[in-house]
């Protein structure tokens, strides 16, 4: 007869773990267990210690206080190769692969000497045929893992896990990077290794995601243990409570009032960005106090078109207007002297300096501006005093401007950017994947910011993959696939059904016959 994880094996306990960065407690007295089986969704906002608390588990921190337990066997504390032999597996957010190795080399890699992986490369690739054959997460072994798409590159991270015997997996925000699609592949994954005995640590802010994989949720706030429930017993709504402590409520969306055009492409191309498509013969017009909603499937050409509203390339062919006129040499500075604004993709790579304050981060595209400069010098006052503007209008919460980012929880981060790009008021607003990773709480507050930077003028540029938001703020939506751009859509005219058959490049195919 097949146990419920109720009855199961206790495989982990986390006993009153307690760990404090100078007068920040960022896990305060936190203790429960897991067990064989199972899955739990660790859940709280940006912020709230769950990574603190898993890089304890994993022996990156060392906790003040506490103990934690695999098997019945006390870890010591802050050895992650004690954690790796006790059958503990990470998958971080950010994945620690070696581009240029392949697949295999990749998965061994530190489990041998390197002067004896030759001779281990046959009886290794055995294996990892076998663990693809029973988890169902294809990968060619000898692929290169840099021309893999990032959902190959998460299989590659959780196949290294396994074959190092993990019993017991954390996956940390495992789908913020990852199209529908490849996070049903992960979820199908899940559940075959937790019908074969894997235990499961699960964090994510996406509650429709929790409450499809997990049996029980634990949700911390502000680094305190607030809540657990079985997922079966609760619902999004009042996870969504729990997590903030408050009701959260969507944004109202009014009609917009669209005006006149400040950034219009007719018939632009751009190259190919490495194996990503550039731009083929675009049209599309961004206008003030309207949100336009970019659909697609991840690397359909979303980089190359924010590439160029962000002055980072030109156009090769077509024409670019700014406010009615060409300009006369696109690069960044142009684009920033324009009024566009930025919200990158990835807010680690491009979208902050780890090593710089958060003053220096809060001017990093205005400080050739005033007041921030000054006939050459920066005016560090009117830095800093903006910096703290920001942090206290847009709740990113820290010890203060002279932090490092790197400090920071990515939804913090977030909100930083968001708040140097918004104070400003600018014309247009490119908001490149604005929301991922972030909690519930995170990312109702960043979508009513672009609903009010719209309200106020501003032409905003939503770049998402996830449909619901698309549908839910933008008052015109494209579709991106293969560097094609869909004619626009208003709000509501086409179902989510439809919209991924433009998604998988079946739209364009119907209009292209049609126009023949």
């Amino acid at each position: 007869m097949t146990q419920t994880p109720s009855e199961a094996q206790v495989v982990l306990r986390l006993d009153n773990i307690t760990k404090r960065f100078g007068t920040l407690t960022a896990n305060d007295a936190i203790s429960f267990d897991l067990r064989q089986g199972e899955v739990i969704a660790l859940l709280g906002e940006n912020g709230a210690g769950k990574t603190t608390l898993m890089n304890i588990l994993f022996g990156h921190y060392t906790a003040d206080e506490g103990r934690v337990e695999v098997f019945g066997q006390t870890l010591p504390p802050g050895n992650p190769r004690a954690a790796l032999a006790a059958g503990v597996g990470m998958v971080h957010q950010h994945f620690t692969l070696a581009d240029n190795m392949s697949v295999l080399e990749n998965i061994v890699l530190g489990t041998a000497s390197l002067w004896r992986m030759g001779y281990q490369a046959v009886a290794a690739r055995k294996r990892i045929s076998a663990l693809v054959e029973d988890y169902g997460l294809n990968v060619d072994p000898d692929a290169q893992v840099g021309a893999l798409s990032v959902g190959e590159r998460q299989r590659v991270e959780i196949l290294k896990a396994l074959y190092r015997d993990a019993r017991i997996l954390i996956l940390d925000e495992p789908t913020a990077v990852l199209t529908p699609q490849e996070a049903d592949d992960l979820f199908a994954t899940m559940r075959k290794a937790v019908a074969l005995g894997l235990s499961v640590i699960f964090i994510s802010h996406k509650l429709h995601e929790v409450t499809a994989i997990s049996s029980r949720v634990v949700v911390l706030r502000h680094g305190k243990l607030v809540a657990e429930a079985k997922t079966a017993e609760t619902d999004r709504h009042a996870l969504a409570e729990m997590m903030v402590g408050a009701e959260v409520a969507a944004p109202q969306v009014r009609a917009a009032n669209p005006g006149k055009e400040i950034v219009a492409l007719v018939g632009v191309s751009t190259p190919n960005i490495g194996s990503a498509p550039g731009l083929r013969t675009v049209d599309l017009d961004l206008r003030a106090g309207q949100i336009t909603g970019l659909a697609g499937v991840s690397g359909n050409g979303q980089a190359a078109l924010a590439d160029l509203i962000g002055g980072l390339i030109a156009p090769a062919s077509g024409t670019l207007r700014i406010k009615g006129a060409s300009p006369n040499g696109w690069t960044p500075r142009a684009a920033l002297s324009a009024g566009i604004a930025r919200i990158p993709e990835d807010r680690h790579k491009t979208g902050t300096i780890a090593d710089f304050d958060l003053t220096e981060n809060a001017v990093l595209e205005l400080y050739a501006k005033p007041p921030f400069s000054r006939r050459g010098w920066m005016n560090w006052r009117a830095a800093r005093d903006f910096a703290e503007k920001v942090i206290a209008g847009y709740d990113v919460r820290c010890p203060g401007p002279d932090t490092r980012i790197r400090l920071l929880s990515g939804g913090n981060m977030q909100k930083l950017i968001l708040g140097r790009v918004l104070e400003v008021s600018p014309d247009v607003v490119l908001a490149n994947q604005p929301v991922r990773g972030l909690d519930i709480g995170a990312l109702t507050y960043v979508h009513e910011q672009l609903l009010a930077a719209r309200d106020r003028g501003a032409a905003v540029l939503l770049i998402s993959e996830d449909l619901d938001e698309i549908t839910a703020l933008s008052d015109v939506i494209h579709v991106i696939s293969e560097g094609r751009l869909s004619p626009g859509f208003a709000r509501g005219s086409l179902s989510p059904a439809e919209l991924g058959v433009w998604m998988a490049g079946h739209g364009f195919e119907a209009r292209d016959n049609h126009a023949a």
